[in-house]
């Protein structure tokens, strides 16, 4: 459990760091530049997400409640949702004007998808704490930035090959989960 609640906490830190502290954020680029400052960013980033799968694998997996059955393919739905949302943001369709906050909305959508089919202590802490990360971040966002200026929507074939990334993405996660012995068309989930 330490492992998965240090990454957790590294990995809302360094997201937070930004917009808590723009000041200390802006010395640091100063003072490593700003190639280098965004490297440690990243480095920070890749170990907080390496101890929150090395916390949660290791784990022993203590039930807090069960999950409905058959909600399976509820998952695979909102699975679906949450992987074209974080990419929404990058798209250049008419969809990325409907949202300020696609990504964190699709990490927030990503977590209720796996709190429907894990019950256990772990996910709760992983998923739970990535969706109170996620809306932690919108409201400093928010706040820090205020009033939303829409983009202007771009053409339907954005669209379309947002649709056609977010199925091969799907796919391919799905196949990762698969290989892990988590199969999410066959509710086989940890």
């Amino acid at each position: 459990m330490f492992w998965l609640i240090l990454g957790i906490i590294i990995w809302c830190d360094v997201h937070f760091f930004k917009r808590i502290l723009p000041a200390g954020r802006m010395a640091m680029d100063e003072k490593l530049g700003a190639g280098p400052a965004k490297g440690v960013i990243a480095l920070l980033l890749v170990i907080s997400v390496v101890f929150m799968i090395i916390g949660y694998r290791s784990m022993d997996h203590l039930p807090v409640y069960t999950p409905i059955s058959g909600i399976g393919h509820l998952n695979n739905l909102l699975m679906l949702i949450a992987v074209a949302l974080m990419g929404l943001g990058a798209s250049k369709g008419r969809a990325r004007s409907w949202l300020r906050h696609p990504m964190l909305t699709g990490v927030i959508v990503w977590g209720m998808a796996h709190l429907l089919v894990n019950g256990d202590l772990a996910s709760i802490f992983l998923f739970g704490g990535m969706i109170l990360w996620a809306i932690g971040e919108m409201v400093l966002i928010n706040r820090s930035e205020g009033a939303w200026l829409r983009p202007e929507p771009g053409p339907a074939s954005g669209d379309i090959r947002l649709a056609i990334i977010t199925i091969v993405l799907f796919a391919i996660i799905a196949g990762i989960h698969t290989a892990l012995g988590y199969n999410p068309f066959l509710g086989t989930y940890g």
